[in-house]
């Protein structure tokens, strides 16, 4: 693909020009290249870009794989893959998905791109659903992790069925101690930014929030409803708790989602998508959230736990000031609590002024029971809530469809009357339930 009609594209991702790190990457011609930069400064546009600017246009085989450890970062690199890859035919295939959707999407017609976990695109390869071997770009994402996950063994399997490598590319957050000799990169170059570029605690401010209880909630509510209209993590220890603390925030009518270990897949997915679209721009996790999630313009983390090691507080914090952003983390800090060295403040909140409304959301997402599966595209739900819906395109906001379903973001005010008028047609000749996500 031609690098000025990626480039043209940038906007889906909301930035219209490529940081120093991302220039360098995409203009390089190393045929090995290890990208060596912290977490939130923009890998995975660098990469992809890089990625697409070797593939050509279908030719009825895969033609780049990209490995990444977890499913959560899979469907993120999807994300961004599906933007900028016009024309081109994107399959993820990763853990905890139907095995039956993903040969089904293979089926469909052969991917030019496939993204997966190690693990389940090893399975899918030895199982003969799809041939890799001609591929001629492999992307290993965020390495160090999959190390730490134990993916060595499966990734060097994978590596050697590729037989056709002209272009692979390494990103990592860390320094490594080991190459992966298996793709060849021993003598690959190595753009290091871990130094040069300006850490994301510069751009963070610090700021201790006093609890006069053990049991936070109260303070929780109110630093909440004195933040302005922005994206927050609320990062707590335990299921239970993230439960819990997810009640109480419904209870008080401010838009929170959940995310935890104990939560199916879809409802992960479901609960990411709600808070990039805006849905529930407040989001309660475990640490599961600390690593993979690359959710923008997310404005403050708030410790309502504090983390158990110092891995655990850069991860966190690292979902804010993501590329050249700011961003506020907040730590509510009761007389209960041991502050560990690492964890210096910059201020101490006191609430001046509460907001009685608080954080508030005035988008709502539909949830439309029909998706790739019935061969629907996003294109066929822009055009159904348009015509149907009786919206405006500059109304709707982000659509996104899996394979079972569809969710596409509307005016809270109108989301009632849409999702009435919907029901009565048909999408593309099948007829579906339109329902409201509720918070």
């Amino acid at each position: 693909m031609e690098i000025k009609q990626i480039l043209e594209r940038l906007p889906r991702l909301g930035f219209d020009n490529l940081n120093e790190m991302q220039r360098k990457v995409v203009e390089s011609h190393d045929k090995r290249l290890i990208i060596l930069s912290p977490t939130g400064t923009g890998k995975t546009a660098a990469f992809v870009i890089r990625m697409l600017s070797a593939c050509r246009a279908p030719m009825g085989q895969v033609q780049a794989v990209v490995i990444a450890p977890s499913r959560e970062l899979v469907l993120q690199i999807a994300d961004v893959t599906r933007a900028l890859a016009q024309g081109l035919k994107v399959c993820v295939f990763y853990g905890g998905h139907s095995v039956k959707d993903e040969v089904s999407s293979i089926g469909g017609g052969t991917p030019d791109i496939v993204i997966a976990t190690p693990g389940r695109l090893l399975d899918h390869t030895n199982r003969k659903n799809i041939d890799i071997a001609r591929a001629s770009v492999l992307v290993l994402d965020e390495y160090d992790k999959a190390l730490d996950l134990g993916f060595q063994d499966d990734m060097r399997k994978i590596v050697r069925q590729m037989t056709a490598l002209r272009q692979v590319t390494l990103t990592s957050a860390t320094q490594l101690a080991e190459l992966p000799r298996f793709a060849g990169m021993d003598a690959a170059a190595i753009m290091d930014f871990t130094k040069k570029t300006e850490s994301p605690r510069n751009r963070m401010e610090l700021i201790e929030v006093p609890s006069a209880s053990r049991d936070k909630l109260e303070t929780l509510v109110d630093l909440l409803r004195a933040l302005p209209n922005e994206k927050v993590l609320v990062f707590v220890n335990h299921r239970e708790s993230a439960e819990r603390v997810h009640q109480r925030l419904v209870s008080e009518n401010l838009p929170a989602g959940l995310y935890h270990g104990a939560l199916d897949q879809q409802q992960r997915e479901i609960s990411l998508m709600l808070l990039s679209n805006g849905t529930t721009p407040i989001l309660v996790c475990t640490d599961l959230g600390a690593r993979g999630l690359d959710i923008p313009e997310v404005g403050s983390i708030i410790h309502y736990h504090m983390p158990v090691n110092e891995e655990a507080w850069t991860h966190r914090n690292g979902r804010t000031a993501r590329v050249d952003a700011t961003g506020k983390v907040y730590v509510i800090v009761s007389e209960a609590d041991s502050l560990p060295e690492y964890v210096r403040f910059d201020r101490s909140w006191t609430p001046t002024k509460v907001n009685p409304d608080g954080i508030r959301s005035d988008i709502a997402t539909l949830y439309i029971n029909a998706g790739k599966k019935l061969k629907i595209s996003r294109g066929d739900v822009l055009g159904y809530v348009i015509n149907k819906g009786n919206l405006q395109s500059s109304e709707i906001g982000k659509i996104t469809v899996m394979d079972r379903y569809s969710l596409v973001a509307v005016p809270r005010q109108k989301a009632a009357e849409v999702a009435n008028a919907l029901n009565q047609f048909k999408i593309k000749n099948q007829r579906v339930k339109v329902t409201i996500m509720e918070d």
